[in-house]
C-alpha cells in the first residue's frame, strides 16, 4: 500500500483558468493506478463503459451516463477504467457563480456518484459539451468567467442528490470551516463555540439540523476519517497518528479511535492493507 499522493490544482496551458477539462482517455494516460488526494474538485461525466473509483474507502461504480464527484481532500483512486469514456472537470472551489451551484460545492457531504436520469441526459450533455468548447478556446479569445458560468450550469443540470436537502445555514458553514482549519488541534465542541461567538446549544442545533449530528459526534468524525486516512494511506503509527491529530498519547488515541470504528487502530490498519492490492502512485 503507498502513500497519498497529494495534488495540487495547475491547469495546463490556462493561466490562471478556474476550470479544467480532460476526457478519460487523457486520465488514464496520468493515472497509474494509486491513491491521491487533491486540493480541488473533481467531476466526472460518464457516458459509456464500466468501471470504479474508491472515495474514503468507498468503491462507486462507474456505468454508463453517471457522475462522480470528489470533493478536496477526499482521498481516491480510479480503478478499472480501461474501457471508460466521458469527461472530467477539474476545478477549484471558488470557480462556480451562482450561489445555489458555491453552496452545493461548500457541502461537507457530496455524493460521491449517482445515476444520471434518462430525461436529464441531453441538458446534461449540452451544458457539458458547452463547457468543453470554451474550456478548449485559445487564452485571450474567450473571457475568462465564461468557463465558470458554463460550470455553474452543469452542476445544475447534474442535480447532484445532495444539493436537492442541503439547506442554507450560515452557521454551521462558519462552524465546517472552522472545524476544517482546526480539528487536529482542537476536539471541543466549546472551543468552535467560543471561537465564532455562539452558544454551545446554538452551534449544536444548526449542526444537528444541516447533518442529524451533534456539534461533537461531527468533530468526531472528521477527526475518525482523517485517522483512518493516515493509518491506512500514509501507514502511520497509532503513536504518530494520535501526535498528528491532536491526542496526548496513542493509548487515548486508540479508544478514541476504537469507539469510533469499533476496532483498535492497527487492527484496523492490518485489515485495511489485506483488503486491498498494492498499487503504484497516480495522478489524475
Amino acid at each position: 500500500m503507498t502513500a497519498i499522493r497529494q495534488m495540487t490544482y495547475q491547469p495546463v496551458g490556462h493561466g490562471a483558468a478556474a476550470v479544467e477539462t480532460m476526457t478519460f482517455g487523457r486520465l488514464r494516460e496520468l493515472n497509474d493506478g494509486g491513491t491521491q488526494r487533491a486540493d480541488f474538485h473533481v467531476l466526472a461525466v460518464v457516458d459509456a463503459g464500466h468501471g470504479s473509483v474508491t472515495v474514503d474507502f468507498l468503491r462507486h461504480p462507474l456505468r454508463e451516463r453517471s457522475a462522480v464527484w470528489v470533493a478536496p481532500g477526499a482521498v481516491h483512486r480510479w480503478d478499472d477504467i480501461a474501457r471508460v469514456a466521458g469527461h472530467v472537470v477539474l476545478f477549484v472551489p471558488t470557480a462556480p457563480v451562482t450561489l445555489a451551484a458555491r453552496e452545493l460545492v461548500a457541502s461537507p457531504d457530496l455524493v460521491a456518484q449517482w445515476s444520471i436520469p434518462d430525461a436529464d441526459w441531453p441538458f446534461v450533455d449540452t451544458a457539458r459539451n458547452h463547457l468543453l468548447l470554451e474550456a478548449s478556446a485559445p487564452p485571450g479569445d474567450t473571457p475568462t468567467e465564461l468557463p465558470e458560468i458554463l460550470l455553474s450550469a452543469l452542476i445544475a443540470r447534474l442535480r447532484p442528490p445532495h444539493g436537492e436537502v442541503q439547506p442554507s445555514n450560515p452557521v454551521f458553514r462558519l462552524f465546517r470551516s472552522s472545524v476544517e482549519a482546526h480539528f487536529r488541534e482542537h476536539h471541543d465542541a466549546g472551543y468552535y463555540a467560543r471561537a465564532l461567538g455562539y452558544a454551545p446549544r446554538t452551534l449544536s442545533r444548526a449542526v444537528q439540523q444541516v447533518t442529524g449530528r451533534t456539534a461533537k459526534a461531527y468533530i468526531a468524525d472528521r477527526i475518525a476519517l482523517e485517522a483512518r486516512r493516515l493509518l491506512a494511506h500514509d501507514r502511520l503509527t497509532a503513536a504518530h497518528c494520535a501526535g498528528t491529530l491532536g491526542f496526548p498519547d496513542a493509548s487515548n488515541f486508540s479508544v478514541f479511535f476504537q469507539k469510533a470504528t469499533g476496532m483498535r487502530p492497527g487492527a484496523w490498519q492490518t485489515t485495511e492493507m489485506a483488503r486491498r492490492s498494492p498499487h503504484p502512485a497516480r495522478r489524475s
